[in-house]
C-alpha cells in the first residue's frame, strides 16, 4: 500500500470459555494487520473486572505472566491505530469505566462521524472525558440513560450515535455485540462449543479454532449473558455500504467477508486490471504483501509471468517515523529491497493496491530502475483516491492525496518516474467486490466517488 493509509482497529470477544484470556489473546494476534499502536484486553469473572493494555504489539503488550492474572470466561479485546484520538496510553482500548450500575468495558472498530456533536452535548451535561477518543462518548450515554438496565440502555443508545463501529461493549455479567446501521465495517460471529466468539474478521475465528456461526447483520445488536443470546434491531437495514477497501487491503488474505474470499477478489481485483490495462512486458511485480494477489491475478490474466521482483523485510520499522527525508527514504530501502536478477534489462509491470500521497510510489519505481529494468508500468487495483474517509481510515486531506494533485494519469506516472500509470475502474472494482449484481450499491466507494452514505456533521 502506498504511503501510510490505515485502518483503525479490530475486535475480539469471547463469551463463556474458561480460557477467555488466552483465546482473545491468539484472536488480537491474528487481527494485528488491522491495528499496531496499543492492545489491550478485558476479562470478567462474572464478579469483577481484570485488564492490561499498553502500547505496541500484541506480543509486546501480553507476557505469559499477565495472560495467567486475567482470569475469568469473558473477555473482549482490541488492537488500535488511531484516526480519532492522539495515540497515547489513555486512548488504548478497550476503555474501561465505572458507574452506577457498575463495571463497563467498550472495543469499536469505526469512527463515528456525530461525535463532536454528542460530545458537545455531554460536556455542556457535566460529562467529564478521560480520553479524546471518540469511543468514550458511547460509554457515556450508556451511563446517562434513562434506561437503567444495560440490556436496554446499550441497545437504546446505539440509534444515537452515526457513522461506522463494530462494537463490543461488556459489563461483569453480559456482552453486547453491534454493528452501525450501514455495515461499514466487518464484524462476524463464531462458536467453539456453547462458547460465542465476536470477530472483526474470519480469521481470527480460526485462530482460535472457532466454527463461523453468521456475520452480524448491519443496524443489529446481540445480547450475549447466563439466558442466552438474544437479538434485536437498532435501525432499520438502510444504505449497506460495507468498506471496499477492506477487499482491497485492509482485511487478511485469508479472511472471508460477507460469504465472499478475500483472496479470491483480489485476483480477480488484478484480472480485471489485466484487462482494462494491458501493456507488453517480461515480467508482474508485486509490492509486497497486500498486492500480492492481484499480482497474481494480472499475471494469469495477461500471460505474463508473475516473479518475487521485491522482497520485504518483515522486522523493519515504519518508514514515516523517519525525522528526515533522507533517512525516510534510506527507511525504504530498508523494508523492500528489489532483486536484480529478476528485473535487470526487465519490462516490468508494478502491481500496487493503491496510491495515496504517491510518494512511497516513486521510491519503489525508484528502486526497481536502480536493480537494472528497462521499463517500468505501474498498475494500481482500485481506483483514484480523491476524497478523504471518515469512517475509521486514516487518510490524508483532500488536497494532499495524490490523484487530486495532478490532473490525469500521465502526469501522475511521470510525478512516480513510470513508463505508465493506470487505475482500475470504480465499474472494475464494483465487478469484483459486488455480493451479486443487485448488490453493486452495498460496498462504500466515497474514498473514490466523494459519495459518503451517512450524514458527516462537519465542522
Amino acid at each position: 500500500m502506498s504511503s501510510e493509509m490505515t485502518e483503525k482497529c479490530g475486535v475480539f470477544g469471547i463469551f463463556n470459555h474458561p480460557k477467555a484470556a488466552d483465546l482473545t489473546y491468539y484472536g488480537l494476534h491474528a487481527l494485528q494487520h488491522r491495528g499496531q499502536e496499543s492492545a489491550g484486553i478485558v476479562v470478567s469473572d462474572g464478579k469483577s473486572f481484570k485488564h492490561h493494555h499498553g502500547m505496541g504489539l500484541v506480543a509486546q503488550v501480553f507476557t505469559r505472566d499477565i495472560l495467567n492474572g486475567l482470569s475469568g470466561n469473558m473477555a473482549i479485546g482490541h488492537v488500535r491505530y488511531s484516526t480519532t484520538g492522539m495515540s497515547l496510553l489513555q486512548n488504548a482500548q478497550p476503555l474501561v469505566f465505572k458507574y452506577s450500575e457498575g463495571d463497563l468495558a467498550v472495543a469499536h472498530n469505526g469512527n463515528l462521524v456525530n461525535a463532536g456533536f454528542e460530545r458537545n452535548i455531554l460536556q455542556q451535561q457535566g460529562s467529564i472525558f478521560q480520553t479524546t477518543t471518540d469511543t468514550e462518548i458511547i460509554a457515556h450515554l450508556i451511563a446517562r440513560s434513562k434506561k437503567k438496565l444495560f440490556g436496554e440502555a446499550a441497545p437504546d443508545v446505539l440509534k444515537k450515535i452515526d457513522g461506522s463501529f463494530a462494537l463490543l461493549i461488556m459489563t461483569e455479567k453480559q456482552m453486547l455485540i453491534a454493528l452501525d446501521r450501514n455495515g461499514l465495517r466487518p464484524l462476524s460471529l463464531g462458536k467453539i462449543g456453547d462458547a460465542i466468539v465476536a470477530a472483526s474478521e474470519t480469521c481470527a475465528l480460526k485462530a482460535v479454532d472457532a466454527k463461523f456461526w453468521r456475520d452480524v447483520e448491519p443496524g443489529e445488536w446481540l445480547l450475549v449473558d447466563e439466558q442466552g443470546v438474544k437479538t434485536g434491531r437498532f435501525a432499520a437495514k438502510e444504505n449497506l455500504s460495507l468498506c471496499s477497501f477492506e477487499f482491497v487491503y485492509f482485511a487478511r488474505p485469508d479472511s472471508v467477508i460477507q460469504g465472499r474470499s478475500v483472496l479470491s477478489i483480489r485476483k480477480e481485483l488484478g484480472q480485471i486490471l489485466a484487462k482494462e490495462h494491458p501493456t507488453e512486458a517480461d515480467v508482474v511485480v508485486a509490492v509486497p504483501d497486500s498486492s500480492v494477489p492481484a499480482a497474481i491475478g494480472f499475471a494469469q490474466q495477461s500471460g505474463i509471468p508473475y516473479e518475487m521482483g521485491l522482497i520485504k523485510n518483515p522486522y523493519a520499522g515504519r518508514s514515516f517515523i523517519e525525522p528526515t527525508q533522507e533517512l525516510r527514504e534510506l527507511a525504504v530501502r530498508l523494508k523492500l529491497s528489489a532483486v536484480q536478477e529478476i528485473l535487470e534489462g526487465k519490462k516490468v509491470v508494478l502491481v500496487d493496491d493503491s496510491i495515496v500521497r504517491g510518494t512511497t510510489s516513486k521510491r519503489i519505481v525508484q528502486l526497481i530502475r536502480q536493480a537494472g529494468a528497462k521499463e517500468v508500468h505501474v498498475r494500481i487495483s482500485s481506483p483514484m483516491v480523491r476524497n478523504p474517509c471518515f469512517y475509521g481510515i486514516d487518510m490524508p486531506t483532500k488536497e494532499e492525496l495524490f490523484a487530486n494533485v495532478h490532473e490525469h494519469e500521465q502526469a501522475m506516472g511521470k510525478a512516480i518516474g513510470a513508463d505508465s500509470l493506470a487505475f482500475l475502474s470504480t465499474e472494475g472494482l464494483l465487478e469484483a467486490v459486488k455480493v451479486d449484481m443487485a448488490e453493486t450499491s452495498s460496498r462504500c466507494i466515497a474514498c473514490f466517488s466523494g459519495a459518503y452514505p451517512t450524514k458527516l456533521y462537519l465542522e
